[in-house]
């Protein structure tokens, strides 16, 4: 375990500013005068939607049903940058076969062998949030968190790669559902693959990488990738992931009450019963209901801090007093805990926050405000028992929106190697152990 201290700020915060400089200036090279015309939302767009004579169980998960290319889009206005959409096959929660949109940036002069899969923390219950529409240009309040995502993955960019950015929640926006987020990457990834117009040669490599909401479809792709995706898998070199959830259960528990992520409670109760077709309005309070309905369509952008000291207790009837007690969250969570699935075969960089105070999560140490520190050390040794390659950093002082300036440099030069000959670091031998990530019993 690391702790960020006072003499490491400086070159971290350098090394942010310096990879925010290229991506500005990548930004003013490309941009040219004039604002795009109103993108067609996804809801209202027939490119979502797919209408062939094949059915979609008998067409392979990756498959590419449509294209179109597009000039890329920042915040509305279109830059001299290509972006090819495809829509492609996948599988959702429930194991039913269904379709998604994923966006292949070009910059110019780009190494066709080189693919970064930049998973986006857009976390919205509304489609029409999507980074696939939001490169379009649409501007919404929700799909301004990935228009505002350019300048992260811009030193890519300036380096020659193909950037791949997959709607990770589907075309029903089923937010904190890990395991569809996870097929909806490596499905997203097959297609740019096998898409002749995204440009890229059989023999790409693919390198992944999420914060947050990013970072849910980043693990559960790497480890999902060697049973589902194998085709995948042996074109990945390796997964960067920061402010990462692993067991949900505990979460829900540690932002209960929260200054700042109580809502995000709700939201993830919605995403996760549309996932997975179940109804959990039956145990819920009359408060609870109406949060249920007001936040159907939301975005974490308009919810974040604007339902402080939110509680279980206010959400559900008296009778179910924990979460723990509603046998439909249980069979859910358990579903989703990260902890129960198989271990990565690649290079894994995990980036956690440890000091929630800051962003009004009681709880020194025990995790960013929103993600538990202990269930993220708990997973990456759970990895590295299994022969997993972890490097692991904890940031003691920091929450989970000041974490990312120290991260993301961090994990942006970490990937970039692993594109080269360089074996990957590990520091398995000094990870602290965490929590347990058992199951929770039945109810």
């Amino acid at each position: 375990m690391f702790m960020v201290r006072s003499n490491r700020r400086r070159p971290a915060l350098a090394a942010v500013t310096a990879a925010s400089l290229v991506a500005a200036s990548v930004v003013a090279v490309l941009v040219s005068p004039g604002s795009g015309g109103a993108a067609t939302a996804p809801s209202k767009d027939s490119f979502y939607s797919y209408s062939g004579s094949t059915a979609l169980k008998d067409i392979k998960p990756g498959t590419v049903l449509k294209t179109r290319t597009l000039a890329y889009h920042f915040v509305g206005i279109p830059l001299p940058l290509s972006v090819t959409q495809l829509l492609f096959r996948t599988t959702n929660a429930i194991g039913q076969p269904v379709v998604s949109v994923t966006s292949v940036v070009r910059p110019p002069g780009a190494d066709p062998a080189k693919v970064i899969s930049y998973q986006s923390f857009y976390d919205s219950l509304n489609p029409d949030d999507s980074p696939s529409y939001a490169i379009a240009g649409g501007v919404t309040p929700g799909a301004f968190i990935p228009n505002a995502e350019l300048p992260i993955f811009g030193s890519f960019l300036a380096g020659g790669f193909n950037i791949v950015v997959p709607d990770t929640e589907g075309e029903t926006a089923d937010f904190s559902a890990g395991p569809e987020y996870g097929m909806n990457t490596l499905d997203s990834i097959r297609a740019a693959l096998n898409s002749p117009d995204a440009h890229l040669v059989s023999t790409a490599k693919v390198g992944m990488i999420g914060y947050s909401g990013g970072a849910i479809a980043t693990g559960w792709a790497a480890s999902l990738a060697p049973t589902y995706a194998p085709d995948v898998n042996k074109h990945l070199v390796g997964a960067a992931e920061g402010g990462i959830l692993v067991d949900p259960d505990h979460n829900l528990h540690y932002i209960n009450g929260s200054v700042v992520w109580a809502g995000v409670a709700v939201m993830s109760i919605i995403g996760l019963a549309r996932a997975y077709h179940v109804d959990l309005t039956p145990y819920m309070s009359d408060y609870g209901k109406q949060l249920y309905a007001k936040l159907h369509s939301a975005s974490i952008a308009t919810v974040l801090g604007a339902y402080p000291g939110l509680t279980w207790a206010k959400l559900a009837k008296p009778a179910y007093a924990t979460p723990e007690s509603v046998p439909a969250f249980v069979k859910i969570a358990n579903t989703i805990n990260l902890g129960s699935y198989g271990a990565p075969t690649i290079p894994m960089f995990m980036g956690q926050g440890a000091n929630g105070v800051l962003e009004g999560t009681p709880g020194l140490g025990k995790g960013d405000g929103v993600m538990v520190a202990a269930d993220v050390r708990s997973l990456a040794r759970q990895w590295c028992a299994h022969g997993t390659t972890v490097k692991y950093v904890q940031y003691d002082l920091t929450s989970h929106v000041t974490t990312v300036p120290f991260w993301l440099p961090a994990a942006i030069e970490w990937l970039g190697a692993r594109f080269g000959s360089s074996p990957a670091p590990q520091n398995c031998a000094s990870i602290k152990p965490g929590n347990s990530l058992a199951p929770i019993p039945a109810a």
